[in-house]
């Protein structure tokens, strides 16, 4: 018998860049001086690495010629599927179609839901649990396991001796793969990951039947799957044909290999594929897996001996073999030679927070750039990092595309969709009606400077407690405004025939229904716009999807339900950015990198949960389960981490960044950072990077500013001749700086959206509550009555006036008995909510008085309501609460119209909880006393607050005193304008170090 010819197997060292070494063996090896490379075929992973070869030939032909057919074999990591090569209409036609995948993402939640009963969560959450259950199904089948190797016995006993929560989660997996496999029989499917596997075995057979005319070579495939290497396998065998894997380290010592655990070979007292200490962190044990299902010893791979065109030093690969060495080998590195650890051309470069790390890799990247021809890479799993980056790129016009992409949900356009989503789920709450209406894409043409201007006025008519749901409170706020901007209320109109089909959902809500809905709306706003973009064609192909496998399937769902489904599908799509960055500068995640190459590579996020990310178990089968299935563990991910990271250190020139903390805290840095620390020993400071650092600290660091002191504000004279109110006094005493910032500034804060209920909205109600009962004639048990009504006419939202109903209400029925029994002993209301005014020293002084009445002895009594506690009598001796007293000097002067009469009686009415009782409230507080020891007497008051109205009104008002910022800083008070007297900077330091 003729001995078996060795496969042709080949690795192309890490030191080397794949692509360029791929091609600079494949030009000599394979091409044809007419057709070039036009009979070879090239088997790749993704689509991704068809690009990067592609433009290996590019730079290596040195000329033009006919490229090879490049087939993908379908990466599921990147939801990729088979090239046409591997997946013919004719040959494979005996091979079942596959399932849609988002139908089976609805179905498993019907199913799961059905399964778990009562158990079962509520409709997002059952929805990221069937896409968890349906990611465990494919690596299942990618592994050629099949539903009758889940119900073995052997599994079965595995179960048997979990704990209780994983038995539940096993078996309901299992339940629920048995019903979805019948399904499938009953419609002639297969899960797509079946008929990968299928069209591979198909491939191999056919080709080991009749060998093709023309080579094929696998060139930098990884994944391990049974089916896929059985290919590769058949490929090696062929004649002229090859496998060339990346960065198999033929020189590791078969020690060490062996080290690395059975990878797939059942042993002899087991035969589980799989043990407990096997290395499957390590970087090569994914190509031992691979080696071991193709039935290739190490010893029969040769180096593919052709170098790139950007290659590390040779010793690199020697050093990047030490550095992922297993736990008891790496003991050795204290006895390595120095040649042997070294790694010249890589540095390490720690930054203090992801800002400043960002910051470095761009001076980096810009320094590169300096050079002719030279290529950089930024290689990072962090997104928020990767998009720091770009950002500070454009400081020098540098436009760098990330092409692992961005998720639909963070772009304009799912952006928009989202939130037309929330205004459905919130019926229509101002947050996300106003972030909806001011969105880039809403109203776009050339009347978007109009639209913003009205959506401006609406969001200051809303600011406040929130109103009550859906579009009747807003139409209230949209005709107040009208009153004095026509032009809104059209435009009002329209909006509201966009939203009113969206707040008129049935519960529960059919998705293809909601979704269709939702785009008719979001068309109304954006018009063509919302899809001419590559964000905006991805929204339109996601939807469509949704759409076509929601109606069969009869998923629904509640409203409020709505805004996580769709945040959570669009989290699963990248949108990535169409060509047109620049030419030298990559941006890459980890599967993105694979087989990439460039003169300075940056391998940036490097931390613990990063890179390598933290390994995350199976929601519904365990370890042990799946050990004994033959699929590698959660850890496995770890070693591709691994490897990803040896591949990009084969570069000529390479960064490992990290920072010490992220946004949350600290963080510890990748344990592939601590192994070259380790290993290089007393070499590490040698590497370290520190001139981007500093940089990155200098480059938006401007003159030192001069340390903020104390405010005091000196208007002229003109500036200063400004009316004083009652109410502000109080400030000018107190806060010199605020009255300044309200009266003669004319500064008003804006209350937030959705803002809590504050004291002075439930002043402002309650006043005009009882301002309509006192001219109403004040009529006994009509209070409630009005306040019900005051209180529905506001549209407050109804949790606001559920909580603080029941305390409106006793404090008001307080009020009615107390003014009923006032009327009985001959005391009369004579006015409320009156405007008066009064000139002091040439100076208008005015105010309004919540309520004024007649006593029986003819004199005044001035009341001032207040919806929590009255001001204490220190306050007002002080000469910090003058408000009663000021109004009292108004009325003695006669300054309120049709009112006459001596000022005797200063009363606070306070709504607040009464001392009387648990449940009682409603109070009255004086401010004056009626002897000198307790206070100011009743018979000074107007005196002494007409003292104080004249000190602070030729001291500010007709003098120069300063308006000095927090002149008693003990005083409590309002805040409203602390921050542009920029208190937190100043108040701390005395005034010698102001």
């Amino acid at each position: 018998m003729a001995e078996r010819r060795a496969p042709h197997v080949y690795s192309i060292a890490a030191h080397r860049g794949f692509a360029d070494a791929l091609v600079a063996g494949l030009i000599p090896r394979y091409s044809d001086p007419q057709l070039g490379l036009a009979r070879l075929t090239l088997l790749l992973p993704s689509s991704r690495a068809q690009r990067i070869v592609t433009e290996a030939f590019v730079r290596l032909s040195g000329g033009g010629m006919l490229l090879p057919r490049m087939a993908m074999v379908g990466d599921l990591d990147l939801d990729e599927t088979l090239g046409p090569l591997l997946d013919p209409l004719g040959a494979g036609a005996d091979v079942p179609p596959a399932a849609d995948s988002t139908r089976r993402w609805l179905r498993l939640a019907q199913l799961l839901e059905a399964e778990m009963g009562t158990d079962a969560p509520k409709t997002p959450g059952l929805l990221r649990l069937a896409r968890e259950m349906a990611q465990t199904m494919d690596r299942l089948a990618v592994e050629g396991i099949e539903l009758g190797d889940l119900l073995d016995a052997r599994v079965a006993g595995i179960v048997g001796d979990l704990a209780g929560h994983w038995q539940q989660a096993a078996r309901l997996f299992a339940r629920v793969q048995v019903r979805w496999q019948m399904e499938l029989a009953e419609r002639g499917e297969v899960d797509a990951p079946v008929r990968r596997n299928q069209l591979f075995e198909h491939a191999a057979k056919a080709w080991r039947a009749a060998p093709p005319p023309h080579p094929i070579v696998a060139a930098g495939i990884t994944s391990a799957s049974p089916a896929l290497a059985r290919l590769l396998r058949a490929v090696a065998d062929l004649p002229d044909c090859a496998v060339i894997l990346p960065d198999l380290d033929l020189a590791l010592a078969d020690d060490i290999w062996d080290a690395l655990g059975r990878a797939g070979k059942p042993a002899d007292d087991d035969d589980a594929p799989f043990a407990v200490r096997d290395a499957v962190t390590h970087p090569q044990y994914h190509l031992k897996l691979l080696l071991n299902r193709m039935g290739v010893a190490r010893d029969e791979v040769d180096p593919w001996h052709r170098a790139g065109l950007a290659a590390a030093p040779p010793e690199r690969s020697r050093a990047i073999s030490n550095l992922f060495l297993p736990p008891q080998a790496s003991a050795g590195w204290v006895s390595l030679p120095a040649a042997q650890r070294r790694l010249a051309g890589v540095r390490l470069m720690e930054s203090a927070h992801p800002g400043e790390e960002a910051q470095a890799a761009a001076i980096l990247i810009r320094a590169a750039l300096e050079v002719p021809e030279r290529r950089v890479a930024l290689i990072t799993p962090d997104r928020g990092l990767a998009g720091r980056v770009v950002a500070h790129l454009r400081r020098w016009g540098i436009e760098a595309d990330d092409s692992a992409g961005q998720p639909l949900a963070q772009t304009p356009a799912g952006r928009l969709l989202l939130l037309l989503a929330d205004v459905v789920a919130t019926a229509a709450s101002p947050v996300p009606l106003l972030a909806l209406l001011v969105h880039p894409l809403a109203g776009a043409g050339d009347g978007r400077p109009q639209w913003l201007d009205h959506a401006r006025l609406l969001d200051l008519a809303l600011r406040g407690p929130r109103r009550a749901p859906g579009l009747a409170p807003l139409g209230a706020a949209v005709a107040r405004v009208a009153r004095h901007n026509a032009a809104i209320a059209d435009w009002w109109t329209g909006i509201e025939a966009v939203l009113v089909p969206l707040l008129d959902w049935p519960e529960p809500m059919p998705l293809a229904r909601a979704l269709g809905d939702l785009v008719a709306a979001a068309e109304a706003l954006c018009g063509p716009e919302l899809w001419g973009r590559p964000d905006g064609r991805a929204l339109a192909a996601l939807i469509e999807d949704l759409r076509a496998a929601s109606g069969p399937v009869g998923t629904a769902l509640a409203p409020p339900d709505l805004p996580q489904v769709l945040r959570d599908a669009m989290d699963q799509v990248a949108v990535r950015p169409p060509w047109g960055g620049h030419p030298r500068v990559a941006i890459y995640g980890l599967l993105e990198a694979r087989m990439s190459r460039a003169d300075l590579v940056i391998c940036a996020g490097l931390t613990e949960g990063s890179w390598p990310a933290a390994p995350s178990p199976e929601p519904l089968l365990p370890p042990a389960v799946l050990r004994a299935l033959g699929v590698p563990g959660g850890e496995f991910r770890i070693g591709l981490a691994a490897h990803d990271l040896a591949g990009a250190l084969g570069a000529p020139e390479v960064v490992l960044s990290w920072a010490q903390r992220d946004e949350a805290g600290p963080v510890i840095p990748s344990r592939f950072v601590l192994r070259v620390e380790a290993m290089l020993g007393e070499l590490v400071e040698a590497h370290r990077e520190h001139g981007a650092v500093l940089l990155a600290r200098e480059i938006d660091r401007g003159i030192k500013a001069l340390p903020c002191r104390q405010p005091k504000p000196m208007p002229s004279k003109a500036q200063r001749n400004v009316p004083v109110s009652v109410t502000a006094l109080d400030r000018l005493r107190g806060d010199p700086y605020q009255f300044y910032a309200q009266a003669i500034l004319q500064l008003r804060r804006l209350d937030p959206l959705d803002a809590d209920p504050t004291a002075a909205w439930k002043g402002e109600v309650v006043h005009r509550v009882l301002e309509r009962w006192h001219k109403a004639g004040n009529g006994a048990g009509e209070l409630l009555a009005i306040a019900a009504e005051e209180l529905a006419e506001m549209r407050a939202h109804p949790l606001v006036r559920s909580l603080w109903w029941p305390r409106l209400a006793k404090a008001l029925e307080w009020i009615d008995a107390e003014i009923v029994t006032q009327h009985a002993d001959g005391r009369t209301v004579l006015a409320s909510e009156a405007k008066g005014a009064m000139a002091y020293l040439g100076v208008k002084v005015h105010g309004r008085a919540d309520r004024i009445d007649r006593l029986a002895d003819g004199t005044l009594g001035i009341v001032d309501y207040k919806t929590g506690s009255p001001p204490s009598g220190a306050m007002v001796e002080k000469g910090f609460a003058l408000q009663l007293g000021t109004i009292g000097l108004i009325a003695a002067d006669g300054g309120f119209d049709g009112i006459a009469g001596e000022p005797t009686h200063f009363e606070y009415w306070s709504l607040a909880k009464s001392k009387k009782g648990k449940d009682q409230f409603g109070f009255v507080a004086e401010p004056v006393k009626d002897s000198r020891k307790d206070g100011i007497p009743r018979e000074d008051f107007l005196v002494v607050t007409e003292d104080y109205l004249r000190e602070a009104i030729t001291g500010y008002i007709l003098g120069d005193k300063p308006f000095t910022a927090r002149l008693n800083p003990d005083l409590g008070g309002y805040n409203d304008y602390d921050q542009l007297m920029r208190l937190d900077e100043w108040q701390a330091r005395t005034e010698t170090e102001a």
